[in-house]
């Protein structure tokens, strides 16, 4: 007999992997620690350029996450270059299953390109997902932030949802 499946009642984060895979861990270290997200899963995004990158990125999660008392299933997806559609068919189809599964669901953009944060955002739109949050980490400058996000100045740098501000704006 097989066991019945209790829903989740969790969080999933779903993660843009491209040039910078500092950007991508630094914007999580801030979901974490600005915004008390704690995932039990995350899905790491890239294309097929970046994807050798995409393990670094997998282990600084679980490191950041374990400095925060717990540890999330990691997975990747990778993508075809450039392919607007691809990328959101297939990140639309993970935000519904995780979804459907009782996840509430957060998508980081923050080091996507902008082909698959487009084709991400316009799919998942298209399809009435209910994302929880879009976050993107803001910074007033691009010089030398390839580093932790801890030794990165506070004041030029921020942690947005899009989500939220679309709400308070409405």
């Amino acid at each position: 007999m097989i066991p019945p499946v209790t829903p989740a009642t969790g969080d999933a984060y779903i993660t843009l992997l491209g040039r910078s895979t500092w950007a991508l861990v630094n914007a999580y270290h801030a979901v974490l620690r600005e915004k008390g997200l704690r995932p039990e899963r995350v899905s790491i995004v890239t294309e097929e350029p970046y994807a050798h990158d995409a393990s670094i990125a997998a282990r600084a999660i679980r490191i950041v996450s374990g400095g925060y008392g717990f540890a999330p299933e990691v997975q990747v997806e990778v993508l075809p270059e450039a392919d607007f559609v691809r990328a959101g068919q297939t990140i639309r189809s993970l935000a519904r299953d995780l979804i459907q599964q009782g996840f509430r669901v957060a998508i980081d953009i923050t080091s996507g390109r902008k082909v698959t944060v487009a084709g991400a955002l316009i799919a998942v739109s298209l399809a009435g997902l209910d994302l929880r949050h879009i976050y993107y980490l803001a910074m007033t400058s691009t010089d030398d932030v390839a580093k932790p996000y801890m030794m990165i100045p506070h004041q030029i740098q921020r942690i947005r949802d899009i989500m939220e501000d679309a709400e308070a704006r409405s």
